[in-house]
């Protein structure tokens, strides 16, 4: 399961509801990763040790910081949002601060907010690598 892969080593709560597994910190509640239930009623039942859930887990209240890589037309992508930083930027990797209403970008020449338009969650954390020749061939 990619989840324990992320999380491995730390200690974790499971939430199982019927279409979703949200893993949690279980001291402070914080919610860690949401995945798909692969589980049926049935298998949910014969599991051991389970118990009735407690107030659901909260999302983490301070900016997400993600990395991306500019595209050779100055654009990056954040959330499914298309944040436009210029062609002079082309190729370097910059660190972006997402937060509910805003989307932070650290640039060389200083730091641009950008209203966020979109409520989608982030997804990747990571820039991609740029590619190298024999990758291309």
């Amino acid at each position: 399961m990619l989840a324990a892969e992320v999380l491995g080593g730390r200690p974790v709560g499971i939430r199982i509801d019927e279409g979703t597994l949200s893993f949690f910190d279980p001291q402070s509640r914080e919610l860690l990763r949401v995945r798909p239930n692969p589980l049926g009623v049935e298998e949910v039942r014969r599991l051991r040790g389970i118990r009735p859930a407690g107030p659901p887990p909260r999302p983490r209240v301070e900016p997400v910081r993600v990395q991306r890589r500019i595209s050779t037309h100055g654009t990056i992508m954040v959330c499914r949002q298309v944040v436009s930083l210029g062609r002079t930027y082309a190729g370097q990797t910059v660190t972006v601060h997402v937060a509910e209403s805003t989307i932070t970008v650290e640039l060389e020449g200083g730091v641009r907010v950008i209203q966020r338009t979109t409520s989608v969650p982030v997804r990747n954390v990571k820039a991609n690598k740029p590619r190298e020749v024999s990758d291309v061939v």
